[in-house]
């Protein structure tokens, strides 16, 4: 008579991602971020691992959550096996839609230097398409169906230009200003994302003059068109606005430009393989001259 003894359940799959993620990133509220979920479902994951293993993989304080040892000692295995999966995902919806090339990029990024370039790019390789997903902060390329990154970054590895800023305004503006101090008497806009730009250009003064307080967009593009419109000066991201001052729409007013320690950058976490659509939409990409229209390529 066969012997069919029960199967010992399975470790769930969703709990396991659950546990990593936070283990990884140190709590249960940056898992759920990077996951697309709630913290309170992260929490119930964990949770539900915990008893179905028998043994607490965190502690549990008011500061927050810590690894247990087993917990520690459990993590690489899993952070590796889920890079690893995500890479396998990654290589099948390659193969499956081999000429489409997905690209999450920053919101200002994706309006102001992406999208410019994307017709020239299209007219040098008609059989790929490309599809571009704006995100405030890089995702994990390991994990995430993304072929490209491109984001301001302080790695060097991959990097197009350096960030360069300085205030930009509508001509008529400019023809009001003098000297850097009078924009004490004008609206400087801002931007959410990078709300300390004012005050790092102003330290390159040897007196930093009076920054008023102007509107603050949630959208970079949109304070770019506001300042385009005349409603006041802006600090310029010189790979965002290079287009803009190219046709004549903003002028730096002032000489003094500050280079930032970082950049933009363009990476992939999986190897581009030559021949591959990612591979010639990356280094295309990276023919591209700042401001002027993206050059022609031949497509492989």
């Amino acid at each position: 008579m066969p012997v069919a003894p029960p199967r010992p359940k399975d470790l769930p799959l969703t709990a396991l991602r659950a546990f990593e993620a936070a283990a990884r990133l140190g709590g249960f509220a940056a898992a759920a971020q990077e996951l697309g979920v709630t913290p309170g479902a992260i929490t119930a994951h964990v949770k539900q691992l915990e008893q179905t293993l028998g043994a607490p993989l965190f502690a549990r304080t008011p500061r927050g959550v810590r690894l247990t040892p087993l917990g520690q000692q459990s993590l690489p295995a899993f952070t590796a096996a889920f890079d690893a999966l995500g890479i396998a995902v990654g290589d099948l919806r390659a193969a499956a839609a081999p000429r489409t090339v997905h690209i999450a990029t920053l919101p200002a990024i994706a309006q102001l230097w992406l999208s410019p370039r994307l017709p020239a790019l299209r007219a040098a390789a008609p059989d790929i398409t490309v599809s571009i997903t704006a995100l405030e902060q890089p995702p994990n390329l390991k994990r995430s169906p993304y072929d490209l990154s491109l984001f301001f970054s302080e790695e060097p590895q991959g990097r197009l230009c350096p960030d360069v800023i300085f205030p930009v305004c509508a001509p008529a503006f400019a023809a009001r200003l003098t000297t850097p101090h009078c924009i004490s008497g004008f609206p400087c806009l801002a931007d959410a994302t990078w709300t300390e730009d004012w005050d790092l250009w102003a330290q390159t003064l040897s007196v930093p003059p009076t920054i008023p307080q102007g509107p603050t967009f949630s959208l970079y593009a949109l304070a770019v068109e506001e300042t385009v419109n005349g409603a006041g000066l802006l600090i310029g991201h010189e790979a965002l606005v290079a287009g803009h001052l190219a046709d004549g729409r903003l002028v730096a007013p002032f000489p003094q430009r500050l280079t930032l320690s970082g950049g933009l950058r363009l990476w992939s976490d999986r190897p581009l393989r030559p021949g591959t659509a990612p591979r010639f939409v990356a280094d295309w990409l990276r023919r591209a001259p700042l401001a002027s229209p993206a050059p022609p390529a031949t497509h492989p």
